[in-house]
């Protein structure tokens, strides 16, 4: 079965900005996937709850490979369940916003100014918005 996946190469986030993304997670997943970052191989945020582990976990990712990830135990996310995520994008870090008010921090271990990549993986996607 084919993994639903949305990307967009040429996106205009930058220091200072938001990205709000709404959709309904899949039924049948146990994890989902927000990444922002240069491309495919350079994540600068790797944001992952895991259903099976009950967990977020966050990493980046730096020529294709991972650095230290940092867990959450915080999960409020269901399979199935609509969402609303807000992701603010600082000088030295990012905070997402999760859909009970509940933050989650991750430096920007890059020092990245601006984030063309955007890969969206387990959730089917109804909007999503920079501001």
């Amino acid at each position: 079965m084919p993994e639903d996946k949305m990307e967009i190469y040429h996106m205009e986030l930058k220091k200072g900005m938001a990205l709000k993304l709404k959709g309904k997670i899949n039924d049948d997943t146990s994890r989902f996937t927000i990444d922002l970052g240069q491309d495919p191989g350079n994540i600068a945020l790797h944001f992952n709850p895991r259903f099976d582990e009950n967990v977020i976990v966050c990493n980046s990712q730096n020529g294709g490979h991972w650095e230290q990830e940092h867990r959450d135990d915080h999960m409020c996310f269901r399979p199935g369940t609509e969402i609303k995520l807000t992701v603010t994008f600082e000088e030295d870090e990012f905070q997402v916003k999760l859909p009970d008010g509940h933050q989650v921090q991750f430096p920007n271990r890059g020092k990245c100014s601006h984030l063309p990549y955007l890969c969206v993986k387990g959730i089917s996607l109804t909007s999503f918005k920079l501001d």
